[in-house]
Formats: C-alpha cells, sequence, structure tokens
C-alpha cells in the first residue's frame, strides 16, 4: 500500500555556516533555498541562533520576502526571537532547546520545565499567525505535554535513533513509530528530523503518521560532491520509495 505523500524540508543552515567561514556573501543560502524548491523540496528550514553562527537576521529578512513556498522559522522560545518571528510571520515556527556551547540541537524540549514560557510564546505566534511546532523527544509523556500546550504540531528528534547500531537502532524506531501513532490519536500532526541521512531515512520515512521530515547536514555535505539539485532529488527519491 503507498502512503501519503512526505514533504521535505532543506535546511539551509550549513550553505550559511560555509559562507560565514570566509566571510562576504557567497555562497548565498537564500539561492540555495531556491534551488533546493526547484529541485522538489517543500520547504525550506532555517535556524536563527542566538549567536548567529549561521543563519543571520538578515538571512531571515531575505527568506521571507524573495521564497515563496513554505518557510519554517526554527528558534529557541526566547523574546526576542518570538518577537522577530511573530513580526516575520513565516508559514512556520519550531521551538527548539538552545545551548550556546552545543555543535548542533542535542535534545528536545524540556517540555514540563519550560511549560509558562513555551505556552506564551505558542500565543504569541499563533497569533501572528505562524503555526507553531515543538521539537521533542520520541516519548508518550511529550506528546501528551505538547497537546495540552496546544500546539498543533510536533517534530519528533531523531538523533538517539540516527546514531544508534544494530538492535538499538530498531529499538529507537520503535520509539518513534509509537510516539508518532500516539501524537496522531491526539490530533497532533508530526514531523520529524536530526542526524537523517541516505543511509537511516528510509525506516524513519516509512512511519506512515510522519508526514514531513527536515533534513539539512547530510543534504548540503551530499551536495558538495553532486550539487543541491541532484542532492535533494536523491533524497526525495528515497522518500518516496519508501512510502510506497
Amino acid at each position: 500500500m503507498t502512503l501519503p505523500d512526505l514533504r521535505l524540508g532543506v535546511n539551509i543552515d550549513h550553505v550559511a555556516t560555509l559562507r560565514n567561514a570566509r566571510g562576504g556573501r557567497h555562497p548565498d543560502p537564500i539561492r540555495a533555498a531556491h534551488l533546493a524548491i526547484l529541485a522538489g523540496a517543500d520547504g525550506v528550514t532555517a535556524h536563527l541562533r542566538e549567536d548567529r553562527r549561521h543563519i543571520r537576521d538578515e538571512d531571515m529578512e531575505r527568506l521571507k520576502r524573495q521564497l515563496f513556498s513554505p518557510l519554517n522559522f526554527e528558534l529557541a522560545p526566547t523574546d526576542e526571537m518570538v518577537a522577530l518571528a511573530a513580526r516575520l510571520r513565516p508559514h512556520a515556527a519550531c521551538l527548539v532547546p538552545e545551548r550556546r556551547e552545543e555543535r548542533t540541537t542535542e535534545g528536545g524540549l524540556d517540555l514540563a520545565a519550560g511549560h509558562a514560557r513555551l505556552g506564551a510564546a505558542i500565543r504569541e505566534l499563533t497569533e501572528a499567525g505562524v503555526r507553531v511546532s515543538l521539537f521533542v523527544e520520541p516519548e508518550i509523556e511529550a506528546m501528551e505535554a505538547a497537546a495540552a500546550l496546544g500546539a498543533p504540531v510536533v517534530e519528533l528528534h531523531t538523533g538517539a535513533y540516527a546514531e544508534a547500531r544494530g538492535a538499538g537502532a530498531a529499538t529507537e524506531l520503535e520509539r518513534l513509530r509509537s510516539a508518532a501513532r500516539f501524537a496522531t490519536s491526539l490530533g497532533l500532526e508530526v514531523h520529524a528530523g536530526h542526524g537523517l541521512t541516505y543511509h537511516n531515512v528510509q525506516p524513519v520515512a516509512a512511519v506512515r503518521e510522519i508526514v514531513e521530515l527536515n533534513i539539512g547536514h547530510a543534504l548540503i555535505a551530499q551536495a558538495l560532491f553532486v550539487g543541491l539539485p541532484a542532492a535533494v532529488r536523491e533524497m526525495k527519491a528515497l522518500m518516496r520509495e519508501a512510502r510506497s
């Protein structure tokens, strides 16, 4: 049985990382966003961090002005970032935890500890017309907390699955399946991402309840060798194969 199509959001953060390593304007992450869409991506994701290590404020401004496909703004639920997202009004905003010393986002939000702050952020963004998702661990309790907070979407953190091997990978995949099923039963839309590659994406893509994957590092790394359009088309082909 063929499952419904699975959307691909391409994270362009590491195009900006490469640009910032040398200074100047090239490679341009906004050009990468356009190329990804033309190659079949369904949307673009960009994470504006507190330290602006890759994506910068002007990148977000340009993406909002120039991109006519869905823009997913990843951000920490701070007053500064929430206010910026509410002003820019992207299609979606994914609230993520952020620690300055981490290389990349290392886990899901602590929904219990951040309940009041997250609730306020969800309300402000929703009032601005932005669809909010919460980046969470694939745990039943997290799905319940997300639903209670009023977020319409959860993005399951696939990092533990991506790092596991053998029986551990099977265990983590079952955690993702169970969380996705339960989230859907609560009326939440389910996305997934973090650490997904050309080698491990298909089992996650085959989870029927997941409707969107957000992938960045693996795509940009592959693009160095084959070009971004080819890298996007290859990932989309793997996702379609898994859904069929």
